[in-house]
This record gives C-alpha cells, sequence and structure tokens, in this order.
C-alpha cells in the first residue's frame, strides 16, 4: 500500500486532498493538528508517532526527526542497495509527502515576541521536504495547495518525471525562502552584520503579471520582500490592462516623494522624475498645481497623495484635457467615489489605483543587478537639518526657509544631475539626468518660466563652479539650498554675496542613478 505523510500549517484543501489520496488507496500518516483535522473530515489517519515508535516530545519540536520517517523519504526505490537497507530496518517507504512550514511570516510581519518568532522556525518541515525533493525521483514532495489537484490527477496513472522535477524544484524554493526570513530576521535580531558574508533575499511573487518589462520584448515580475511587506504598494480592484513595469516604478516614485512632502500634498511622476510636486488648500488644489507644473508631461502621468481621495481630488482629475496612467495614494474615501471616477471616461475606468501606508515608508536597502552580482546599498533618507548652515551674508526670509525646505524635499527623487526650482508650495521647473549641472539649471529655468523669479533652487549635489548659480540668479532665483563641499565653494558664496542672495549648506549630496 502506498502512503503518504502530511503535516501541514496551511490546512486549505488538505481534506479533500487526503480524501483524494485515500481513494487511490494511500494509507494517511499524520502529525498532531493535521492528523485532528483529518479524522474530522472523516478520514482514517495513522499518527507519526504509531510509525517511529517514539512520541512526539518537547512541545512537537521533536516529532518526525526519526529514521523511520526520513529513512521513508530519502530511501531510492531504484537502488537495490537501499531497497535492502529499508528492509533490514524495517523501514517503509513514503510516496507522497505533503507539507508546508510553520507560519514565520505570519508571526514576524506584526507585532510579535522573540519567543514566539523563534518557536515559529520549523526544523522536522524543512528537512522532510528537502529530503523528499531530492528524492524525488521516489517521493512526491507537495508544499503548495495550489497544486493538489495536478498530483492527484497525476497519481491516477503514471507520474511523469517533469512533474516530480518541478514539484522537487518549487520544494527547494519553499525551503529557501523559508530559510531565507530567518537568517535576515536573525541577523537583524543579532544586530545585524553591516555587510554579512552571505545574502539572503527571499521574496514571493505578488501574483500578478505583468504585460512586459520596460519594453515589450523584455519579460518583467514584481515580488514582496515578505520582511517589508508593510511598505509594498497594493492594487486596488481589478484592471484587464493591469499594472506594468514601468508603471510600479512611476508609482513607487509618486508615493516615494509625495510621501516627503506635507499632509494633503500631491507630486506627479513621468519617466522615473517629478514633473509635477505641491501642496494647495485641498488635494483637488493640490493636484491642479503640480499638473501647472509641466501641463505637457503631466499627460499619460503617475499621480500620488498622501492623504485619502476625496471628491475634490476626483474633480480636479476628472477635469477636461487629463489622462492619467496610475493614482496611488493612502485610500479612496468610498467604494462609491471609486466607481464614479471609474465611470467618468475610458481612460478613467482603465486608471490602476494603488494603495500604500504613509505611515509605513521603506527603510532597507536597495539592490541593482551589475554583471555576475549585486550592488547593494541603504536607501537614501534625509538626515535632516541639525547640519545646515546659512554661509551667505543674507539670511534667508521665512518664506524662503520654507521654499529651501520643500525644494529639498523633492530634490533627493531627481535623477542626477539634479536641479529643481519652486515657491514653499510648488515645484515650479526640474532639470533631471543631465550630464553636466548648467545645463540642468537651464532646463529648470525654462520650465518654471517668469515664475522663476523670486523662487528657491535646490541642487543634489554641490556646484562645482558659480556659474549654476549665477544662471539662475540672473534668471530671478533668489534662495539656494546644495550640500556644499566643492573646492570652489568660496566663489560660489562670494557670487552669491555680490548678488545679494542668500544660500544655505546642507552637508548631505542626494545622487540618484
Amino acid at each position: 500500500m502506498p502512503r503518504a505523510l502530511l503535516s501541514l500549517t496551511d490546512k486549505s484543501g488538505a481534506a479533500d486532498f487526503a480524501h483524494g489520496l485515500a481513494d487511490l488507496g494511500f494509507e494517511l500518516i499524520s502529525t498532531g493538528g493535521t492528523a485532528k483535522a483529518l479524522r474530522e473530515a472523516g478520514l482514517a489517519v495513522r499518527d507519526v508517532s504509531d510509525v517511529t515508535g517514539f512520541p512526539e516530545m518537547m512541545d512537537g519540536r521533536v516529532k518526525t526527526l526519526h529514521p523511520m520517517v526520513h529513512g521513508g523519504l530519502l530511501g531510492d526505490r531504484r537502488n537495490p542497495g537501499h531497497v535492502a537497507a529499508m528492509a533490514e530496518a524495517g523501514i517503509t517507504g513514503i510516496d507522497v509527502l505533503c507539507v508546508n512550514l510553520y507560519a514565520f511570516e505570519q508571526t514576524v510581519s506584526g507585532p510579535h515576541e522573540f519567543e514566539a518568532a523563534v518557536e515559529s522556525i520549523d526544523i522536522g518541515g524543512p528537512a522532510m521536504v528537502r529530503s523528499a525533493a531530492k528524492n524525488h525521483a521516489s517521493v512526491l514532495v507537495v508544499v503548495d495547495p495550489a497544486d493538489y489537484g495536478a498530483v492527484l490527477e497525476a497519481l491516477s496513472g503514471e507520474v511523469p518525471d517533469s512533474l516530480r522535477i518541478s514539484l522537487a524544484a518549487k520544494a527547494f524554493r519553499h525551503t529557501a525562502y523559508y530559510d531565507s526570513m530567518i537568517s535576515r530576521y536573525m541577523t537583524e535580531r543579532a544586530g545585524g552584520s553591516e555587510w554579512p558574508e552571505k545574502l539572503t533575499l527571499g521574496c514571493r511573487w505578488d501574483g500578478m503579471p505583468l504585460r512586459y518589462g520596460e519594453n515589450p520584448h523584455q519579460k518583467g515580475a514584481r515580488y514582496i520582500d515578505p520582511l517589508n511587506a508593510q511598505s509594498a504598494l497594493t492594487l486596488i480592484g481589478s484592471q484587464e490592462k493591469g499594472v506594468s513595469y514601468i508603471n510600479w516604478l512611476d508609482a513607487q516614485g509618486a508615493w516615494d516623494l509625495v510621501c516627503e512632502l506635507p499632509k494633503g500634498a500631491c507630486a506627479i511622476i513621468k519617466h522615473a522624475n517629478p514633473c509635477g510636486a505641491a501642496l494647495g488648500a485641498n488635494l483637488g488644489d493640490s493636484y491642479r498645481l503640480a499638473k501647472a507644473s509641466d501641463p505637457v508631461s503631466s499627460f499619460g502621468g503617475i499621480v500620488g497623495f498622501n492623504q485619502v481621495v476625496d471628491e475634490a481630488a476626483v474633480a480636479a482629475m476628472t477635469e477636461k484635457g487629463n489622462f492619467l496612467e496610475v493614482i496611488v495614494s493612502a485610500g479612496w474615501e468610498s467604494e462609491d467615489l471609486i466607481e464614479r471616477f471609474r465611470a467618468h471616461t475610458q481612460w478613467a475606468a482603465n486608471c490602476r489605483l494603488l494603495v500604500g501606508d504613509p505611515a509605513r515608508p521603506y527603510r532597507g536597502r536597495s539592490f541593482r543587478t551589475m554583471g555576475g552580482g549585486v550592488l547593494v546599498q541603504d536607501v537614501d533618507v534625509d538626515p535632516g537639518e541639525a547640519d545646515w548652515k546659512v554661509v551667505t551674508d543674507r539670511q534667508p526670509t521665512s518664506e524662503e526657509w520654507e521654499a529651501l525646505r520643500f525644494q529639498w524635499r523633492i530634490i533627493r527623487h531627481v535623477s542626477s544631475n539634479a536641479i529643481v526650482i519652486g515657491s514653499a508650495t510648488r515645484l515650479l521647473g526640474v532639470g533631471a539626468g543631465q550630464m553636466n549641472r548648467v545645463q540642468s539649471v537651464r532646463l529648470a529655468l525654462a520650465q518654471a518660466g517668469e515664475s522663476a523669479n523670486g523662487a528657491a533652487l535646490a541642487s543634489d549635489a554641490f556646484f562645482p563652479f558659480p556659474d549654476s548659480l549665477i544662471t539662475a540668479a540672473e534668471a530671478g532665483v533668489r534662495a539656494f539650498i546644495q550640500p556644499g563641499g566643492s573646492k570652489k565653494d568660496d566663489e560660489a558664496i562670494a557670487a552669491a554675496n555680490e548678488r545679494g542672495l542668500t544660500m544655505v549648506f546642507t552637508g548631505v549630496r542626494h545622487f540618484k542613478h
């Protein structure tokens, strides 16, 4: 008689799967809570302790770590030596192993005690899964309830090798992902190793296929970091069009920026750079002012709100001449408001709606692939104003201070070389991704136009020469904020003093590549 061992934390579909196995003539073996659930479903189940001849002990920590279990999983039925050894030891083979692991991810995702996290570390489960996966020629290993139907269908005939290998591969992914969470959690608990000798990063697919990557000939997918899942944006509702690779990137950019701004602000992103940002009297005004920063680029853009979308915001976004790809926000006032927004036009019906939690920004590390490896760095978080200093004779006015702060919050979200020009409540001009800083200044001034007169300018890195400052001053910019640190800082300060300008050094550079 073939045998199946089931030991499950996620018991969804388990009873039906076990009934299917029993109908195919399998003897069912199980542990603790799984055995109880199967018996309640009317199934005959043999306890693991009956197989091992040894009781479960130490609060269930020791129950499956026994030769009668692992011998039954690891014994290769194609190997006469293994078969003989099993017979001599009285070990009967296990033909199907159905295991999913203790809910470590769920435990550490919310408030918890360290001891609870430790008790959620599964030992016997991963050991059995790895044993069965290694011996997949003899054992079908099932870790995902989604595979129950395919396994039962295959067991009714000759099980193809392709299924065995596929299930084994999934099983190793399952345990690797699980162990990666534990290793990272314990490393952080131990005080963290700044750059551990081995990097573990297990992520799970979010289940939503992307149409393609950045371009149609590239494939793409989004994966969620389980230890930072609370920082991930989520799609509300369903959309046939789906969220594209670039949509996700730009939506994250809009969200990261708008969460830096005062409550009630709006940010608009296009091709990874801000084209608008503003704080108005309400969300509708914020949107209109942000769009006015660059009406051409805002068309087809990604909009971010750091509050719940309300009637005023919807009224502004659905005005004539608007078209938006994605809206990312802290939520929507009601389902009815979403439906009324979607009913407005075809583009609104197809607009993707994402939500996030402004109180849970991502503060981990960023990763970028390179040939043969990965570059890792801390996420760029501004340390605040403690080291700011006014380096010019003229001090900023109170209004200039607010403008400098607002633009400095924006600058680190702009591709280097980055220049932004604006007021205390609006972004007016952007110069992004240029190979020299003067060209970025010129682009920002061109976008700001006459509004640059009296405005503030932020630069992501120091001015290597006074030329950028002089160019901006000639257009009427009166206040500057930059990291400082150039060999020619004195020349830039002198040029500012000659023109009656004010300039603040932050001591922090914000390159973004």
